[in-house]
């Protein structure tokens, strides 16, 4: 029989010990619990953001890049922010067509067209009542991190809104040849399109800057700046067809007045070669013809001018030339000029 006491049996028992030891690791990790919550707003904040602090909800404090030390919640709270000189991007979605209208064109017919609530979903009207899509991204940065904060999921949507409204006025005031190229064989005759499609992008940044001052001037700024909006504009898919047809009617009407010109101006110079040619040989014919004339004639000439001195000359060449000239007829018959007498002559056909 064991004499051990009856108290130090309960304190060695394998339960009491386990107990003992839940209470330490319990304790354990309430300390480590509480040194996480007093450290948890103690953080490094990158290059790329910055931390605003609220004090109790009340805006306290901007960090920039660095080591932020901040009470715990809910003492203070830490919201990060892009850093000063960082953009952001943002696609405008409303611009665009919805996916109930793209479905309902997939599946729209002669029998069922689109509805009216569908048909005109993601087109502007342009100032010549012609029909445009515009797909914005709009860059922007947090200029006012106070008011980010103070508006904060209704920043994007708010932004959303004054780009649909800016792309809404400024399509209305142009034509649709200032926002995409429409009509190329315009291209040629105006040399301010491409200058005023550019100046697009310029407008669309400074109306969406003026109506987000106009919104900080009445105490509900959203805290950002737009500094580059990139439009990318295209037409309608159903226009897309007709344009496409009209171009190549252009085209094509272009070729068939170029061959036309070509084909004139080959006819314009073959004709010149031919009139040239034509000249060149009248020319040499006629240089041809007056020096055999002038050939022919010397020797007339010569007796002409030699006539004054010598009134013999032509009666000594007539009985010079004469009797050669008789040698070839067949029968001569003379008469002399003085007789009165006619003579008939027997023709050749009697």
């Amino acid at each position: 029989m064991s004499l051990v006491p009856r108290g130090t049996n309960e304190l060695s028992s394998p339960w009491i010990q386990a107990g003992r030891l839940a209470f330490l690791a319990l304790y354990a990790v309430t300390v480590l619990a509480a040194l996480a919550w007093v450290f948890s707003n103690v953080r490094q904040i990158d290059p790329q953001n910055r931390a605003v602090v609220l004090h109790f909800g009340a805006l306290d404090r901007i960090q920039n890049a660095g080591l932020l030390v901040a009470w715990p919640r809910p003492v203070e709270q830490v919201i990060l922010l892009p850093a000063a000189d960082r953009v952001l991007e943002r696609r405008v979605e409303n611009l665009l067509r919805s996916d109930a209208a793209l479905q309902a064109d997939r599946v729209a017919s002669f029998a069922t067209p689109v509805s009216d609530a569908l048909a005109g979903s993601g087109y502007l009207l342009t100032g010549d009542a012609g029909v445009v899509q515009l797909d914005v991204r709009v860059f922007y940065k947090v200029t006012d991190p106070y008011a980010f904060v103070l508006q904060g999921e209704h920043v994007l949507p708010a932004l959303d809104r004054l780009a649909t409204r800016s792309a809404v006025a400024l399509t209305a005031a142009r034509d649709l040849d200032t926002i995409l190229v429409a009509r190329p064989e315009l291209m040629g005759s105006d040399n301010q399109a491409a200058e005023r499609r550019e100046r697009l992008r310029g407008d669309l940044v400074q109306g969406l800057n003026r109506r987000l001052a106009d919104l900080a001037a009445t105490g509900q700024g959203l805290g950002i700046e737009v500094v580059r909006v990139d439009v990318q504009s295209s037409l309608p898919g159903p226009a897309v067809s007709a344009f496409n047809a009209v171009l190549t009617a252009s085209q094509q009407a272009d070729k068939a007045v170029a061959n036309a010109r070509t084909e004139a101006e080959k006819l314009t110079q073959a004709a010149r070669q031919e009139a040239d040619r034509a000249v060149q040989v009248a020319h040499a014919q006629a240089s041809e013809r007056l020096a055999k004339a002038s050939a022919d004639t010397a020797t007339v000439l010569g007796l002409a001018k030699t006539q004054g001195s010598d009134p013999q000359m032509l009666l000594r060449l007539y009985r010079e030339r004469i009797p050669a000239i008789l040698r070839q007829a067949g029968s001569v018959t003379t008469v002399d000029p003085k007789d009165d007498f006619r003579l008939i002559i027997q023709g050749a056909g009697q």
